[in-house]
């Protein structure tokens, strides 16, 4: 349980668990730890009303972390699906810029990059048992690559889901 502490000289949390002060500071990682109890548990792991300043402070953290975990998710899901793989293509990068003292514009240098197709995996790979004593065997199973893959991605897409359209809007 958490409540404020109001001092002459200073405003710090009290942790009853712990029978600790914390200071009102984000660099102190018990502050963080206070800020994600919020974020979890609501009210009631504090000692009567959050102060408006930190229930503030906690929903800017949980806006943070659903944005940080938005865009690796958006990032994760551009990744090509490696059941799929990826055909050849061009991107162009600007490398640099030059100034034309004579027009006064400025051009962007660019190079183009060939990105090389990629093969799809295959779906489906053999697997040899050999117990002590018995024959070997082999059993066809799906690709344990394409498997987690597949597994990554509707983790990623799941996440990109629950996002708040707020959060969405800011990335």
């Amino acid at each position: 349980m958490f409540s404020i502490t109001t001092t002459e000289f200073s405003r710090t949390l009290h942790c009853s668990v712990h029978d600790h002060y914390i200071p009102l500071d984000p660099a102190n990682r018990h502050y963080q730890e206070v800020l994600d109890a919020i974020i979890t548990e609501g009210a009631s792991c504090f000692d009567g009303d959050i102060p408006a300043d930190i229930q503030e402070a906690a929903d800017q953290e949980h806006f943070n972390n659903q944005l940080k975990a938005y865009k690796n998710a958006v990032a994760r899901l551009a990744e090509y699906e490696l059941a799929v793989g990826r055909p050849e293509s061009t991107e162009t990068f600007v490398i640099g810029e030059t100034f034309d003292p004579d027009t006064g514009e400025v051009t962007q240098i660019t190079e183009d990059k060939v990105m090389p197709a990629i093969d799809p995996l295959p779906a489906t790979v053999n697997v040899t048992n050999a117990d002590q004593g018995s024959e070997a065997t082999t059993t066809e199973v799906e690709n344990p690559l394409i498997t987690k893959d597949n597994e990554e991605r509707a983790a990623a897409q799941a996440v990109v889901d629950a996002t708040p359209q707020a959060v969405k809007d800011a990335a």
